[in-house]
């Protein structure tokens, strides 16, 4: 394992959980009511995200417990990136929430973050109260990034234990290492029921290009919780696409283990985080309500 960065210097105004490498975890807590909420970002995102400040916002709002933070080698926590694995940011996100909340917590998991999120949830079930997820990316690393691969890409990280590939987010692309995908294949989902009991709704956006939107519907599948019942419009059903609605909803509607498709590519807005909600409020857990995606 690398030397910790003994260099690194987390910014005064976020806090920094120590790791027992060396690593230090910065983040940013909310004291408030429970269930708190846990925000766990994407790929090569920081908790400085879009979504990670409309949740902060939300729940000083309501002054509602809130937690969002960096895993390691992203944003303002120590380490190098390339060094990072599902299994290191899965131990970054249990030791926060161990650490860094008190009671029942709901995880909102964005993309790589929605994997992380339902492994977090396995490992410490005691401590969730729901799950919200936001174009949920479970197994990316089998089922989005080595499919794309080119024949030559293959062999680059098979060689170099590397690959750098394009992105939309960043002119430079995103590397890939290939302890990434080897640590991922010890964490994989979607192979099998996911036993977890808790209220869940899925969010996904049916234009989303980077995760495809039917990968949150074999999520909801493989969820232990989720009833079977789909639910779409009548006119549209047999239809292979997402159907479309007059109000610009998606169509399809797994409850409990709740599928919830949204055509806006961003997958995150006020009426979408209030979608999400409002299946945490018919829990009695004293969140949601109509008014709870305004401002």
């Amino acid at each position: 394992m690398p030397a910790p960065d003994t260099a690194f210097a987390i910014p005064l105004d976020a806090g920094s959980l120590a790791r027992p490498d060396g690593a230090a975890i910065a983040y940013h807590r909310l004291e408030g009511s429970t269930p708190g909420i846990v925000f766990l970002g994407g790929f090569r995102s920081d908790m400085t995200g879009t979504k990670a400040l409309f949740l902060e916002d939300y729940c000083h709002r309501r002054r509602h417990a809130y937690l969002r933070f960096d895993y390691f080698g992203h944003g303002m926590s120590s380490g190098d990136f390339a060094d990072g694995t599902i299994g290191r940011w899965l131990d970054d996100a249990v030791a926060a929430i161990d650490s860094l909340t008190e009671g029942p917590q709901i995880l909102v998991g964005s993309s790589m973050g929605g994997w992380i999120m339902l492994l977090a949830a396995l490992a410490r079930p005691e401590r969730v109260a729901a799950l919200v997820g936001i174009a949920a990316a479970p197994d990316f690393t089998e089922e989005l990034l080595l499919p794309r691969l080119t024949p030559e890409q293959s062999r680059e990280i098979e060689e170099t234990g590397r690959v750098v590939l394009p992105s939309d987010y960043d002119a430079a692309g995103y590397l890939y290492a290939r302890a990434l995908i080897e640590d991922g294949r010890e964490h994989l989902l979607l192979g099998a029921p996911i036993p977890l009991d808790v209220p869940v709704r899925l969010l996904h956006g049916i234009a989303d290009t980077s995760v495809p939107w039917r990968l949150s519907l074999r999520l909801a599948e493989r969820l232990r919780g989720a009833r079977q019942r789909r639910r779409p419009p009548p006119v549209e059903r047999r239809r292979s696409r997402p159907p479309r609605t007059n109000s610009g909803w998606a169509a399809r509607r797994l409850i409990a283990g709740s599928a919830e498709l949204s055509p806006a590519k961003d997958n995150f807005d006020a009426a979408v985080f209030l979608a999400a909600v409002r299946v945490i409020g018919t829990v009695g857990l004293g969140i949601g309500g109509d008014r709870a995606g305004r401002g």
